[in-house]
Formats: structure tokens, sequence, C-alpha cells
């Protein structure tokens, strides 16, 4: 009953709209300013990004979040009238094993591929870790990483998810929107212009991904356990010089990003580590009738008493 969980707050459309402007305003501009802004424009703006240390590039770019997670919240409880945990969960209260085995499972198969790509072929990579940088690096993004993946989880699988649900009357519809709105504002990451738009299919790819967990599970806990390794992976272990964060990561690859290869391990990640993974969750949790978890209706309840004793 997590999409259901909307109901027990205030849903008027004005509360909607207010709650989405302000939360979601940001990376809305972002996006347009992306899409028509002059390229030299935007160059200048990566080029200046890069021209700052990487600690500070990190805190710059993760500590909006914090602020923007805050106001989400603040909407919700307030304007909404509802609790963060209906936000989080059906459940009663927020089962955080789930977060810690999401986490474990991704940052598991994270190194897994790593240490296979590294043996195959590491003459383009190089060992990168400075002590004293390297722990400046874990200790930010252990405590920034957390307001930067939650504010995408409860925006898009959480906000977006339940209030474009209890509209459109089904899962379904909330499942495709919120995964390919995820995946287009990523648009503006460095990695994309390097490496071209087909990228945007393992972004949008992953938004499904995070987006069927939440739907089956009936709560966000594994979507964020699973955000929260693969975003900390991607910023300590390997850094480029075309990433979205610079880092003083554990490694570094020094080639320039070869697009079919990419375009090899994307297909990888998404028809195989993916579903590899859904399936792990699916036998651990017992998850079944997918069709009706996935596609099914959403019809709300006869009373808000009946809504509390979901809970």
């Amino acid at each position: 009953m997590f999409i259901e969980q909307a109901y027990k707050g205030n849903n008027e459309w004005w509360r909607v709209l207010v709650t989405t402007l302000l939360s979601a305003g940001v990376f809305i501009v972002n996006l347009i300013l992306f899409f028509v802004l002059p390229a030299d424009i935007l160059k200048q703006s990566t080029d200046l990004a890069k021209s700052m240390s990487s600690t500070a590039s990190l805190i710059l770019n993760l500590l909006p979040f914090a602020f923007l997670l805050g106001l989400l919240f603040l909407l919700v409880t307030n304007l909404h009238e509802r609790s963060i945990n209906s936000l989080t969960t059906s459940r009663r209260k927020v089962d955080l094993k789930r977060v810690f085995f999401s986490f474990g499972l991704i940052v598991f198969f994270t190194l897994l591929s790593f240490g296979i790509s590294y043996y195959m072929d590491n003459s383009q990579i190089v060992w990168n870790f400075q002590p004293t940088k390297f722990a400046i690096l874990l200790i930010l993004s252990l405590i920034l990483f957390p307001f930067q993946i939650g504010l995408e989880e409860y925006l898009f699988r959480g906000y977006f998810m339940q209030q474009i649900g209890i509209v459109a009357r089904n899962r379904w519809t909330p499942l495709i929107i919120t995964s390919v709105f995820f995946g287009l504002l990523h648009s503006a990451n460095p990695e994309v212009a390097e490496m071209g738009y087909g990228v945007m299919v393992f972004y949008i790819g992953t938004g499904f991904l995070l987006g069927i967990m939440t739907l089956m599970d009936e709560g966000m806990e594994l979507a964020l356990g699973f955000h929260f390794g693969n975003n900390l992976m991607a910023a300590i272990l390997i850094t480029t010089n075309y990433s979205a964060l610079q880092t003083d990561a554990l490694f570094k690859y020094t080639g320039k990003e070869n697009s079919a290869d990419m375009l090899t391990e994307m297909i990888i990640s998404i028809l195989i580590v993916y579903p590899t993974i859904l399936f792990i969750m699916a036998k651990k949790y017992k998850w079944n009738n997918w069709r009706q978890r996935l596609t099914g209706k959403v019809d709300k309840p006869a009373t808000k008493i009946k809504i509390e004793n979901y809970e």
C-alpha cells in the first residue's frame, strides 16, 4: 500500500504545486538551462567547476541537497499534514535492515565488476590513493551523500511516485514518469557530454530499477540503500576527468572513454546485473504478484481510519 500512503495527507492541487516548485524547481530550471544555453557558456561552467579543488567541488555540489531535503520534509509534514514515515514506507517504521542489505548488495556487485574489469585490462587505471585526501573524501561522502540520494529518492520514488499514483489511479504511470524524469535530470552531467546521449539509457534504466524496488517492496528502503551504495562507490572507488564529481578516489581512469565500451557496460548492467539484483531481492523478501504491484490500480480507501490501519 505504498502509493496509497499519500491519502493520509492533504493533496489539494495547489499544495502539490507549491511542494513541487519549491523542492524540485532547481532541477527543472537546471534542465531547461542546459537545453537553451549556448554550448560555450555550458563549457565555461564545467571548466569552472573542474578548476575548483575536489573537496570544495564535492561540498558545493552536495550541500544544497541537505537544504532541499529539509525543505521537502517540512512541506510534507506541514503543508500536506502527514508523516515522513508515510513518505518512506508502508510499514509501521522504516526497516533499516533493508537499507543495509541493499547497500551491501550494490557495493558487492560494484567491487566485483571493478575487480573483473581491472584484471582484464588495467593499463589506463592508476592507483590514486592519498591517505589524507581520501580520508576527507570518505568523511564528506558519508555525511553529504545521504542528503543527495535522500532528496532524489524522497522526491522521485516517494513524493512524485505517490502523488502521480493517486491522480492516475494506477501504479504503472508513476513508475514510467518518475523513471524517465529521473533519467532526464541527469542530462546535464559531464558524462553525457563526453559519451553522448546513449548513456541516458543507463540513467533511465536505473530509475526503473529503483522504482520497481519501491513498488514491489511497498517502501523506499531498498532504493535508498542501493542509491547510497552506488553513489558512494562512484565517488571513492574510481574517478575520471569527465565525472560529474571530481574526487580523490582510490583509482583514476586516465584514458578517454570509449563510447562503444561504455554502451557494452551499460547493457551488461541493465540486462544482467540489475535483473540479478531484483531476483535476489525477490527471493529474500518473497515478492509475488508482480503484475498487480507494478501495473495494478490504486484505489482510495473508504475512510481515513482505514488508511491508518495499513501502517
